[in-house]
């Protein structure tokens, strides 16, 4: 029976070498010579440090600029505010992976609407489709690229 999974995941070597890129062209860059400004990757958060917040919010797009030549897509960065304390500016964007029970119901619910004869299950942050037909798992792929979703789904797995 052919099946496929849908997930969220983001590629951990991709994300370094993304960062790893944006402090190259922040440390190139003439406005930032002398700031000591840089990105950090930790675990599942990335914050930005500068001396000043105008600075965090030039290197915001050095970043989302390297992410997505890598390939990373920047629906699952979610940001919080720029935190200024003394003469230090940062900044934490949250790295969002695996699909929330609720997204999966979401999708859940649109593949039983779509009358299309696959069946869908929830496990754990992936949500597996399997029909009897080839077809059919691609036409539910196109539906479901055609949902609004906060994050970027990847279909892996697909068997046939």
């Amino acid at each position: 029976m052919p099946s496929f999974d849908i997930e969220s995941k983001v590629d951990q070597h991709e994300l370094t070498n993304a960062i790893d890129q944006s402090n190259r062209v922040i440390g190139n860059r003439f406005d930032f010579k002398g700031t000591n400004s840089e990105i950090l990757l930790n675990e599942n958060k990335i914050t930005l440090k500068s001396q000043q917040s105008f600075q965090i919010d030039q290197m915001l797009p050095i970043l989302k600029e390297s992410l997505a030549k890598r390939g990373i897509d920047i629906k699952c960065l979610s940001e919080e505010p720029t935190i200024e304390s003394n003469n230090q500016a940062s900044k934490e964007i949250s790295i969002n992976e695996g699909i929330s029970q609720e997204i999966g119901r979401m999708i859940n619910q649109a593949v039983k609407s779509s009358k299309i004869k696959v069946q869908s299950s929830i496990q754990g942050d992936t949500v597996r489709i399997s029909g009897k037909k080839r077809d059919d798992l691609q036409s539910i792929m196109a539906e479901i690229k055609s949902l609004d979703v906060e994050l970027p789904l990847q279909f892996k797995n697909f068997r046939d």
